[in-house]
């Protein structure tokens, strides 16, 4: 689980939290175990969870501009379609669901990124919100891809 504020958790169990967190994300974390994201794992444009086990959730706890749209604070499924060179990100009201079983009748709103190729490598998926100006970005990365979503609250 990732929050936004990151130290949100931090300062709320030292009682320094002078207000809740605007956003989170519950996710779980699966690993490459030795093999490469993409055509051993993931496939290009085939929806994924963003995580295992579960469905993804983000939970907004006020209202929130997410790249460039306007979503109302609620809990909604993330999952996404990557490509190459950009990720379809979407989120979704089907919440508390196992694993993912798209249906773009609940699809709520959709949002292109771009993915770019790093030098770094990760072993375990990752999500984190990174501060940026007026909000953040939920950072989304594995292996040596990564896709940042920009919020603003």
């Amino acid at each position: 689980m990732s929050y936004y504020p990151v130290d949100y958790p931090i300062s709320k169990m030292g009682k320094a939290a002078s207000s809740g967190p605007l956003a989170r994300v519950i996710y779980s974390r699966p690993h490459l175990q030795g093999r490469h994201v993409f055509h051993e794992v993931l496939k290009y444009g085939e929806p994924w969870r963003l995580g295992a086990n579960e469905a993804t959730e983000l939970e907004l706890y006020a209202d929130a501009r997410i790249a460039g749209k306007e979503i109302k604070t609620g809990r909604y499924v993330m999952y996404c379609i990557p490509q190459a060179t950009e990720w379809k990100i979407i989120l979704n009201s089907n919440t508390h669901s196992w694993g993912l079983k798209p249906d773009p009748s609940k699809d709520i709103a959709s949002f292109i990124v771009p993915a770019v190729t790093t030098s770094n490598s990760l072993e375990y998926f990752t999500m984190v919100f990174l501060p940026a100006d007026k909000g953040a970005e939920l950072l989304m990365a594995w292996d040596n891809v990564e896709v940042r979503l920009p919020i603003s609250f």
